[in-house]
């Protein structure tokens, strides 16, 4: 018993590409450190206009390759290499180096903002209105 939505169809058009292995398996591309510095640069200045995605399909870069380009950047590892040197794994005290570069370029970030809210303060006074009194109450 066959099913009335079910039709056979014969197609004898040859396909217009050869397949994805048609001339045998390609290589991977790699970049160099000053290139992968670069695409980080270009990266990050593409988010600053909503247009990361945009960049990384422009490019054929996967987000995984930025991330993982990242670290070794944070660290320190990609300036001043040479194409063609390994740069491998970061080492757990590289690793922790990074972090805490990371960590402290977002407190120094924080305690700017908040200099500039105290800033100001000083300079208009306490902020006044209904239930702000607690604010201007002096102990």
């Amino acid at each position: 018993m066959s099913s009335p939505s079910l039709i056979a169809v014969r197609d004898d058009s040859h396909m217009s590409s050869p397949g994805p292995r048609a001339g045998g398996p390609t290589s991977r591309r790699s970049f160099t450190p000053a290139q992968k510095l670069d695409h980080l640069a270009a990266y990050e200045a593409a988010i600053q206009n909503s247009a990361g995605g945009a960049y990384l399909r422009e490019q054929g870069i996967y987000s995984s390759q930025i991330t993982e380009w990242r670290k070794p950047r944070d660290a320190g590892v990609l300036a001043g290499k040479k194409p063609g040197d390994k740069i491998g794994r970061l080492t757990p005290e590289r690793a922790e180096i990074a972090r805490l570069r990371r960590k402290l370029e977002t407190t120094e970030r924080r305690l700017a903002r908040t200099e500039v809210v105290f800033t100001t303060v000083r300079q208009t006074g306490p902020p006044t209105g209904p239930g702000l009194e607690f604010i201007s109450r002096k102990p």
